[in-house]
């Protein structure tokens, strides 16, 4: 034999070998594919209009109110100003929250459609809330109960602009205004305070 013919041997069983060891080696399970992702933005707008506001314009316009102004009680007058960190936090939060929400209005398909109502009046109330929202995280930010009252009383005006509209008015259109009193009557106490208030 060889010295040529010793080394094909050798290098041919070492190769057996390691086939060998290949084959008897437990196999690792194929990894399952991972989530193919996006080369470009993809924008979700299922969500319908009604649970947009509820769950996220509402609450947050609701959060900021509820942390700006007064409130009488019978032991007087409330104030309902924050009086922690957290609290002048919280009402950054729901600034910003309203922020965004303006922002998300605008995505393509959510502009309400309505007939002599162009798309810009939509993307007016929009741009506005998210404007409003600015000043009011600002105002929550310097702990300014007088600009947070007035910025909280501007995002009510944008807001029951936009709801008379593109709701009520659209509603009187189709239905017509609501026939005798659709609201119940006041409580009798709340009744005699009102009288005495017009007789003052």
């Amino acid at each position: 034999m060889t010295l040529g013919d010793s080394v094909l041997k050798r290098f041919v069983t070492f190769a057996a070998a390691a086939a060998l060891l290949a084959a008897c080696s437990p196999q690792k399970p194929a990894q399952p594919a991972g989530p193919q992702l996006a080369a470009e933005a993809k924008l979700n707008t299922d969500l319908p209009m009604n649970e947009l506001m509820g769950h996220v314009v509402d609450p947050a316009a609701f959060t900021y109110w509820a942390g700006s102004g007064t409130e009488e009680t019978a032991k007087g007058v409330r104030d309902l100003s924050p009086t922690t960190e957290e609290g002048w936090e919280k009402l950054e939060s729901a600034a910003a929250a309203l922020i965004e929400a303006g922002n998300s209005l605008q995505l393509p398909g959510r502009a309400r459609k309505l007939p002599d109502h162009p798309d810009s009046d939509w993307y007016q109330h929009a741009q506005k809330l998210s404007a409003l929202g600015v000043i009011a995280k600002a105002a929550a930010a310097k702990h300014d109960k007088d600009a947070v009252f007035k910025a909280g009383a501007d995002i009510y005006t944008e807001c029951t602009a936009c709801h008379a509209e593109y709701i009520i008015e659209p509603q009187l259109k189709a239905t017509g205004p609501a026939k005798g009193n659709p609201l119940p009557d006041w409580p009798a106490d709340v009744k005699a305070r009102q009288q005495s208030y017009t007789a003052k």
